[in-house]
Order: structure tokens, then sequence, then C-alpha cells
């Protein structure tokens, strides 16, 4: 399991239904902020906090459409 697929897991174990994440947002979250990913390292201590921070930062739709490309 790689370090990204730990981070989903956990994270989305801790999470409720409305924070889950799939592995395209967890892309899409560094590819948005490339700062947090100098190391490469997906640590739940280091980037579980500005996930669910750039999560949240959607509406609902948008979250929606992206989780609808994410399956395409």
């Amino acid at each position: 399991m790689t370090k990204k697929q730990q981070f989903l897991q956990e994270h989305n174990r801790l999470s409720s239904r409305a924070l889950q994440a799939t592995p395209y947002l967890l892309s899409r979250f560094k590819v948005d902020k490339p700062s947090l990913f100098k190391d490469n390292n997906w640590s739940v201590d280091k980037l579980r906090r500005p996930f669910i921070f750039w999560l949240t930062s959607f509406s609902e739709e948008e979250l929606e459409t992206m989780k609808k490309e994410g399956s395409e």
C-alpha cells in the first residue's frame, strides 16, 4: 500500500461521510497545494488538516462535480 493509499484509508476512517475522500480528490489536492508535498510524503499528521480545509472550501455541487470527474 502506498503512502497516498494509507492517507486515504486513515482519513476516511476518521471522517464523516461528507468529508470522505477519493484518490482523485487527493490528486487534485496535491496539484492545488504543491508546497505541501516537497518531500512527496502523505503524512496524516501533516496533511489531514490542510486537506479538510481545502475540501470544505468547495460547495457541495463543486465536490460532486469533482467526484464525477474522478470516476470517469
